[in-house]
């Protein structure tokens, strides 16, 4: 008797304890269902949409964040730089290439909730489509470090981890049906101090 019933606790557990974990894990996990990887950058264009899987929208409740929908725009996290490394706030990266076109976009140094870091000094941790100096070609030059920068400096502060967004705002690329084909911006790391 008192032998069925730890079994039967003990199966309990174990099922509960799996089941609640491995929904933790799904929710927590950037690469989760619905995720749309191109290059280094994820994102989850069905995330602001009726369409989404029921783990986006647990994920987006549990954030309580606002995505953007379809016509607003998209997000792109990239928590790790072309050589697949995470990305540290102690490195220096230099994130190169072209931005896809958008009425307007961000890029911003986040933690791992993706909330932005907090400022250095006076300068907010983002840069943003009016504020960056581009190349001859179009292309931008963005250096994210915690040390000043010329041109785009991306300021980083903190110890620890990191992810970088890119949001494009009113963007053709959103109901591109072939947006896993798109080109982002390369995450390249330069130096770091430890």
């Amino acid at each position: 008797m008192l032998r069925t019933a730890f079994l039967t606790f003990l199966t309990l557990l174990i099922a509960i304890g799996g089941g609640a974990g491995s929904v933790w894990y799904a929710l927590g996990a950037i690469g989760g269902l619905g995720a749309l990887h191109v290059g280094g950058w994820t994102a989850y264009p069905q995330a602001g949409t009726v369409d989404a899987d029921p783990y986006s929208k647990a994920r987006v409740a549990r954030e309580a964040e606002l995505p953007l929908g379809r016509a607003e725009g998209l997000a792109f996290v990239a928590d790790r730089d072309s050589t697949n490394q995470p990305l540290r706030r102690d490195c220096t990266y230099r994130i190169e290439g072209h931005i896809p076109a958008a009425r307007f976009w961000t890029i911003y140094a986040a933690d791992a909730g993706n909330r932005a870091l907090a400022p250095v000094g006076d300068r907010a941790p983002g840069i943003s489509a009016f504020a960056v100096v581009r190349a001859s070609d179009n292309s931008v030059v963005v250096t994210a470090s915690p040390r000043a920068a010329p041109m785009n400096w991306l300021a980083i502060s903190g110890q620890g981890g990191m992810s970088l967004v890119l949001t494009l705002y009113d963007t053709p690329v959103a109901s591109n049906e072939n947006i896993a084909e798109i080109d982002l911006p390369q995450v390249l790391r330069t130096e770091c101090d430890g």
